[in-house]
């Protein structure tokens, strides 16, 4: 059987009770929806064995134990295998099951994290090894030299560290899409995480509350709170730092205190 690339992304669905969740990811990241229950004169895992490598990457809406048994037999090369997210139901955990360098399943991963609000599992060890999360707030416009310039700055000031130190960057909702910041994320390769001002808000860890932040943002502070929740096991080592009106806050993660 001859398969074309029909789309990068497949979502597939094990059951309707997904449907929600797919839609709201189709619609943020575009891709093909499969409903494989329309089908009941084939297994679902035989239906996915023929679509697998449609797509270039798949997230998919079941438990991860579906997922490896669906999987079994398929993958054959970290190089060319097909990305592969899964999603639980409830959409709290993007994992990065398949592929995630290569693939992109890790930045993917990610990516369905800023739609649902789910947490990222990232497992590749070059990047779960890495002890910071940087949280980070800055001003409307911001070039991302400038955002480059206060993240070093806080680094060095954690104790001599560097970018490569870094696991994630974290922010609020409203700076989602500031292009400096995505730019500079780009440019270092760094993962972005995204909370919204509510989950924020039930979370005010804030050393010294900014008035233009309750201003402006609706909350005490951000880069710290971001930060603090993105690295739930960790301690801040350096708090808020400004510079050229971006402001940076690290958190080391504290696992091997556990």
């Amino acid at each position: 059987m001859t398969l074309t690339l029909t789309a990068t992304l497949g979502i597939w669905l094990v059951r309707a009770e997904g449907e929600a969740l797919a839609t709201t990811l189709q619609a943020r990241l575009g891709g093909e929806i499969y409903r494989p229950w329309l089908s009941p004169d084939s297994s679902q895992k035989v239906q996915f064995a023929a679509g697998y490598r449609l797509h270039a990457q798949w997230i998919m809406v079941a438990a991860s134990g579906i997922a490896v048994r669906f999987l079994d037999g398929l993958p054959a090369d970290k190089h060319t295998d097909p990305a592969v997210v899964v999603l639980d139901e409830a959409g709290r955990f993007a994992i990065a099951l398949l592929a995630g360098h290569e693939g992109g399943a890790n930045a993917l991963a990610y990516r369905v994290g800023r739609v649902v609000g789910a947490v990222p599992v990232v497992t590749t060890a070059t990047d779960a090894l890495k002890p910071l999360t940087v949280g980070i707030g800055c001003r409307k416009g911001v070039a991302p030299d400038r955002i480059e310039a206060a993240v070093l700055q806080a680094l060095k000031a954690g104790g001599g560290y560097g970018i490569g130190d870094v696991r994630e960057m974290a922010t609020v909702d409203l700076k989602a899409a500031e292009p400096g910041l995505l730019e500079f994320c780009a440019r270092y390769d760094l993962p972005l995480r995204v909370f919204s001002r509510a989950d924020l808000a039930a979370r005010p860890w804030v050393g010294k509350p900014s008035d233009w932040v309750r201003q402006n943002v609706g909350l005490d502070g951000v880069c710290e709170p971001c930060a603090l929740v993105a690295s739930a096991r960790g301690a801040l080592l350096v708090p808020k730092t400004s510079l050229d009106g971006v402001a940076v806050a690290v958190v080391l993660d504290k696992w091997m205190e556990i």
